[in-house]
């Protein structure tokens, strides 16, 4: 009795155990449930802000682009302008004509004497109309008078002496110096900024003075207008940006010298120009940065140890760095501040939908699962019909037909892609392209899924694959997109056609159609020796040219096939007038010259791919017209004979004959240069000189400068 009490009371205690674990369980998976949502939710809080800054940085980025470049041109316009104001006086025919004598005079003489008032007037004029003086400081003064000053305006000669000068032009030492020493002849120049003998920012500028009409080269060079003018007044104010409101904001010019960063404008701290460089070792400095990086935009620490926002320029003529700068703190603070208001909401935002979410499922757990698994049911359903409908009509289709989706996994195939990859079912399904397909192909198909799906519209390819022990075939498959459903995600359908027999057959007529053209040439060849392989090295350019163009195979096989046979017609022509000895009468030339209409018309019967007719018809047209015989021009010539007109001409030219050498490739280049978009199609002549000088054509044809065989004949003249 007492057993049978105990085995019971074990039963009861286990059925009590059961409802138990499986609530402790439930409650495990909901507290993991409810740990995955916060972690994604404070995730998604984090990628938000990420987010918001970049948007904020890319904003700001923008605004501080179009401030630099603001100054930068105005910057760029001031360096111009003074260059400007010196080429008036250079320009002068006065000056170049006082220049003219005075270096004929060897330095002066009376003649030369009489004009130096009125040079000095001109440098007074411009000197005060362009800011090269502070004030009156009277009358210019012989060159032959040395005075120490700071700015002005000077013509010099040649080796630096003064010829006429203002009052207070400074005397040529030390920066100034080494500036015009450094500064090629013939070449205007802007000097770096240097601190004149008041301690003052200063620069010179310098442009040549030609001899009267005379070219404007280094050998008619006879002197220079120099410039100094401290620049504090006219270019420090062209940093500021008008209208601008950021007080942290602050355009600075910098420079590298050696190991230190000189700041060449004043500093919002007080600092004056060209004082208290930086190391360029300096630790995130920005000025440094925007040295090293020009162009770029980034955060970094001012001179004042701020983090700031900053960007670059570099200018052209001077060996400067522009630098535009604002304080973070006030640059991001309202996104700052806004960003953390949204995060505090997005918080309380989670905390209620983690609320909400715990009491919905404690009310309705079971129901949702009822409802879901019904759902999936009907769902699952779904997809198994549509699968078999489409199996039912694929399946017996000879191509293969497989959905990829956009990174390249198989989301459905039929029984010719299942055959083909060699693999059952339940293993090819959601595989990666590259794991059927190999690594090398399996790339090349997915980065067309990607493309197909950039570009939204069918793309079509031809490529070969090695699919086991049958060797390499052709295929040619087409991607159409597949645009995403609420039950299917976006993916490609792609169809693949093995095509292996017709290309093989394609390329069989090409190679008889090859043959029968080469046999065709050899006739010509005999009957015309001066112009010996010229037929088949014609073919050749003009198949070489078309493949650089990128045309497609058929015309580049036309253009090939019209070049080689472009000579078929003389086979009409008198044999003793290919090798008359003499010169030729005008009936005789046009009858060479009428030649390539009876070679088009020799062919007109012949069913070629591609435009050959049309191709040796249209071959003696000029692309602006003025050719023969029907006057067209341009795009209204085919392209196929525009490529073989010009491989004739280069052929033509570079060969060499038994009575001449043959010309070279660079001559025969200007030549057809020359002539471009007049005789040729100039994008032609540019893909013939493309693939001599990047593609080997030079060595592949410099065999055709070679003298022919003696044949003991002379050219007809």
């Amino acid at each position: 009795m007492s057993s049978t009490t105990s085995d019971g009371g074990a039963k009861d205690s286990d059925k009590a155990a059961k409802p138990a674990m499986s609530a402790r369980m439930k409650m495990i998976l909901t507290g993991v449930g409810v740990a995955i949502f916060v972690a994604v939710g404070i995730f998604l809080m984090l990628q938000f802000k990420a987010s918001e800054q970049a948007r904020e940085m890319r904003q700001w980025q923008s605004r501080m682009s179009i401030v630099i470049d603001s100054r930068y041109t105005d910057i760029e316009r001031w360096l111009d302008e003074q260059t400007a104001d010196l080429r008036g006086i250079s320009d002068n025919a006065s000056v170049q004509l006082y220049l003219t004598v005075f270096h004929e005079a060897g330095g002066g003489g009376e003649e030369a004497q009489a004009e130096l008032g009125y040079l000095g007037n001109l440098l007074e004029v411009v000197a005060d109309r362009a800011g090269f003086r502070k004030d009156d400081t009277g009358p210019q003064v012989g060159a032959n008078i040395a005075k120490e000053g700071t700015h002005g305006l000077a013509l010099i000669d040649l080796n630096y002496e003064y010829i006429v000068r203002t009052d207070n032009f400074p005397q040529i030492k030390g920066s100034i110096r080494t500036f015009l020493d450094n500064t090629e002849k013939g070449v205007s120049a802007v000097s770096d900024i240097f601190l004149n003998a008041d301690n003052k920012p200063s620069m010179a500028f310098l442009v040549p003075v030609y001899a009267i009409q005379a070219d404007e080269s280094a050998e008619s060079q006879l002197g220079y207008v120099l410039g100094i003018k401290e620049i504090a007044e006219e270019l420090y104010p062209l940093l500021e940006q008008p209208g601008a409101t950021e007080e942290t904001a602050e355009t600075l010019i910098v420079r590298q010298a050696k190991n230190q960063i000189e700041y060449l404008t004043p500093r919002r701290d007080g600092t004056p120009p060209l004082k208290k460089p930086l190391a360029v070792d300096t630790p995130n400095l920005a000025s440094a940065w925007a040295v090293r990086t020009v162009g770029g935009f980034t955060t970094a620490t001012d001179y004042a140890g701020n983090e700031v926002l900053a960007i670059s320029r570099a200018f052209q003529q001077v060996p400067w760095t522009l630098v535009h700068k604002v304080d973070t703190s006030e640059a991001l603070k309202e996104s700052r501040e806004r960003i953390q208001l949204l995060m505090i909401v997005f918080g309380a935002i989670i905390v209620l939908v983690l609320i909400g979410m715990l009491a919905l499922w404690y009310y309705g757990t079971s129901q949702r699962a009822t409802e879901a698994a019904h759902k999936f049911e009907e769902l699952a359903n779904r997809f198994q019909g549509q699968r078999n409908f489409m199996h039912l009509v694929t399946d017996s289709q000879p191509n293969a037909i497989v959905i990829l989706d956009e990174s390249g996994h198989y989301r459905w195939f039929n029984k010719t892609a299942l055959d083909l990859s060699r693999m059952d079912r339940k293993d090819m399904f959601d595989k990666h392209v590259s794991a059927i397909l190999g690594p090398v192909e399996g790339k090349r198909i997915a980065a067309w899924v990607k493309e197909a799906l950039a570009k939204n519209e069918r793309l079509t390819v031809t490529h070969t694959m090695e699919l086991g022990e049958d060797g390499p075939k052709v295929y040619r498959s087409d991607f159409q997109p597949l645009p995403a459903r609420e039950d299917f995600p976006p993916g490609v359908l792609m169809v693949s056609q093995d095509i292996t027999e017709s290309v093989k057959e394609r390329e069989k007529r090409e190679a008889v159609m090859r043959q029968l053209v080469g046999t065709l040439v050899s006739v010509v060849d005999r009957r015309d020796p001066f112009s010996a392989n010229h037929s088949v090295r014609v073919g050749e350019v003009a198949r070489a040219v078309a493949k650089e163009m990128d045309i497609d195979h058929t015309l580049t096989e036309t253009a090939a096939i019209a070049g080689s046979l472009m000579n078929l017609g003389k086979i009409t022509v008198p044999e003793e007038v290919l090798t008359k000895q003499g010169g030729l009468t005008d009936e005789e030339i046009k009858m060479i010259q009428q030649s390539v209409l009876t070679s088009a018309e020799l062919v007109s019967n012949i069913d070629f791919d591609g435009p050959v007719y049309d191709t040796l018809r249209q071959l003696q047209e000029n692309f602006d017209g003025s050719g023969t015989p029907d006057g067209l021009s341009g795009q209204d010539i085919v392209v196929t004979a525009r490529i073989s007109a010009v491989a004739n001409a280069f052929v033509g030219m570079v060969s060499a004959r038994a009575w001449r050498a043959g010309m070279s490739f660079d001559k025969s280049l200007d030549i057809l240069l020359s002539d471009g978009n007049k005789k040729f199609d100039r994008s032609v002549v540019v893909a013939l000189a493309n693939y001599l000088d990047n593609r080997g054509g030079r060595d592949e044809w410099k065999s055709y400068g070679d003298p022919p065989a003696e044949d003991g004949k002379a050219p007809a003249e």
